[in-house]
């Protein structure tokens, strides 16, 4: 990913890709990429039952062969969903043929709550020089307005990836957005940053509305700690409104109602923290260990907070700091980049947090009053309950492995990406001796609207790998070669993951392309359609060396979900699991880790990496 102050001229890209500044920099290569292709069936058909191959046996695998072949014989049902795919694909009205089918089914019509089965977290590295709360915030702040500027202006450098400019639409949706709910979907809403110069901050339940404008010029790092302190003095424990964000979304919906239709007054104060530039959380915790922090900052007490808001600072009593982010029109990516970007500009002196003059004139914080009567209280009563029983069942393990990193990686000539994917593979074989479904997230930015694509970890060569290293009569010679294969075949997998080559986004649309009341193809029914879509293994990196922490849940009760981080010299894992023995994997991931080190370090030519 390019620095957020790249520059490329549009004379090196290849054909196609234009320059339109009337949309500013942010998005001006944005209608000339790509449109997101449609794969042909025989290609996504044969990547499928590669796919699948090491998951079911012979006899299974015989029988889905036979479905497969059968769905794309010409002139079935297979062949005439693709042709409906493809037309939907070139029609003009659709920028991206899955976009708005994707994140319907995907987020707004998912019901379960946000939190945790949605909502993601990072945990900043600390600041040594700025324990006292109310400092960290103003200079979280300063930043976060300084990559807001950027965003709001529309002058914020597009991305790249292999060289090629990505889709920079989601980062419409950072700023002055929420996720509203619904009867049984929910709906995003977007309003002007010109008439909302304001964040919003939340303090014992309580919400504040903090100007960051003042006669036409932005509070300096100085105002904004005095605007914290204030709050600090100001807030007093309140009903918690914000806790209803926590509930299944029909839930929180009626709550909503019986909200609005409390007092009138309750409409501007949803209104306010729904527009407002962003959500600051200070929290009375003060999280040490790396699993505190994750707690802290994925859920926390599921009161203190506003789980719609695609952007939520968190600050705690003793300075540590973090960041939660609402899924639902933006992936991981473009939050990572504000976060690493923000802690980079303090981190290394590139803010003036100098000034300490602080303006006579300067308004106190504005509190966000809701009236509650007694309906909603036993709402909010109610989702507190359901809250804390919910993250109850949860186990969360931060394995902080510091035995090597990306460097180390590098010399053993891998991905680091797809050699930390075989450690997963690996550390889920030693626990259960076998190799279930994984997923991992595939970028497909490069196209028009582009999100994600599935990359399906588990294939013949990493099954092989696995089966290698439990066996303690193959030789290592035999292990290296087997784990390159494995290596060299999860490259290619989400490589064409990213090209919009893999299966699942595919399959997906030919399903939609179904009319009422036309039968089920047998290909969506076979077993191994289900199974090996079913996640054991939820997966994703997200690195910086400004984080010390990153991660969501799982996505299946029978399965973990693991975020990792490859850093110069470590390698991060957030497990999280539902009560299926997340310590015991963080164990094997440990173990796991070095066993491939150990493995592969006489493949170093030259002298040996320290350890």
């Amino acid at each position: 990913m390019a620095p957020a102050n790249s520059q490329r001229s549009s004379s090196t890209l290849p054909e196609g890709y234009r320059e339109d500044n009337s949309k500013g920099a942010m998005l001006r290569f944005e209608d000339s990429l790509p449109r997101l292709p449609v794969p042909s069936l025989e290609e996504t058909s044969k990547r499928y039952l590669k796919s699948v191959h090491p998951l079911l046996n012979k006899a299974e695998f015989a029988a889905t062969e036979k479905t497969v072949q059968e769905f794309v014989k010409p002139g079935n049902i297979g062949q005439e969903l693709q042709k409906r795919l493809q037309a939907r694909r070139e029609d003009p009205k659709h920028r991206n043929w899955i976009y708005e089918w994707w994140n319907d089914a995907a987020y707004l019509s998912y019901r379960d709550p946000v939190v945790p089965y949605v909502s993601y977290f990072y945990s900043h590295r600390d600041d040594r020089r700025r324990r006292n709360p109310a400092k960290r915030a103003a200079a979280l702040t300063t930043a976060v307005l300084e990559f807001q500027k950027q965003v709001d202006s529309g002058n914020l450098e597009p991305e790249y990836m292999k060289r090629l400019p990505i889709s920079m639409e989601s980062y419409q949706w950072m700023f002055n957005a929420c996720r509203i709910p619904g009867k049984s979907v929910d709906h995003p809403v977007k309003y002007l940053h010109e008439d909302h110069k304001y964040f919003t901050v939340v303090r014992k339940n309580q919400f504040f509305k903090v100007m960051y404008e003042v006669g036409g010029q932005q509070l300096n790092a100085a105002e904004l700690e005095k605007q914290f302190n204030r709050i600090y003095k100001m807030a007093q424990k309140t009903p918690a409104v914000g806790a209803l964000t926590t509930q299944n979304r029909d839930i929180w919906y009626s709550a909503r109602e019986a909200l609005l239709s409390a007092h009138p007054a309750n409409t501007t104060a949803l209104e306010t923290i729904q527009a407002s530039g962003f959500l600051v959380c200070l929290d009375d915790a003060s999280p040490v260990t790396l699993e505190e922090r994750a707690h802290q900052y994925w859920h926390g007490d599921g009161a203190n907070r506003w789980f719609d808001k695609p952007l939520e600072f968190i600050v705690n009593e003793n300075g540590t700091s973090g960041f939660m982010g609402e899924h639902s029109m933006m992936d991981g990516t473009p939050t990572h980049r504000l976060n690493d970007y923000i802690n980079m500009m303090i981190f290394t002196n590139k803010l003036d947090l100098s000034d300490s003059n602080v303006r006579s004139d300067l308004a106190e914080p504005v509190a966000v009053k809701f009236h509650v009567n007694e309906a909603v209280n036993k709402e909010i009563h109610r989702a507190i309950s359901d809250h804390e029983s919910l993250i109850a069942q949860h186990e969360l393990r931060v394995q902080a492995y510091q035995g090597y990193g990306k460097g180390l990686i590098k010399k053993f000539k891998c991905s680091p990406d797809a050699y930390v994917q075989m450690i997963i593979q690996l550390a889920y074989h030693k626990m259960y001796g076998t190799c279930r479904p994984t997923y991992e997230s595939a970028a497909t930015r490069r196209f028009q609207q582009g999100r994600t694509e599935t990359c399906r970890s588990v294939s013949d060569e990493s099954v092989a790998f696995c089966a290698a290293m439990a066996d303690p009569e193959i030789p290592p010679e035999a292990c290296i070669k087997a784990f390159r294969a494995a290596v060299d075949a999860h490259v290619k997998y989400i490589t064409d993951a990213s090209d919009a080559k893999g299966v699942d986004r595919h399959l997906f649309g030919l399903k939609k392309c179904l009319k009422e009341g036309e039968e089920l193809p047998d290909i969506f029914k076979d077993r191994a359609y289900g199974y090996s879509g079913t996640w054991y293994l939820s997966t994703s990196q997200l690195s910086s060396e400004y984080f010390n922490g990153y991660g969501w849940s799982q996505v299946i009760d029978d399965g973990f979900g693991i975020a990792y981080m490859i850093n110069e010299n470590s390698i991060q894992f957030n497990i999280v699991s539902k009560g299926l023995g997340s310590e015991r994997m963080s164990f094997w991931l440990n173990e796991a880790a070095s066993d491939i080190r150990d493995l592969l370090l006489p493949t170093i030519e030259g002298p040996k990496a320290k350890l």
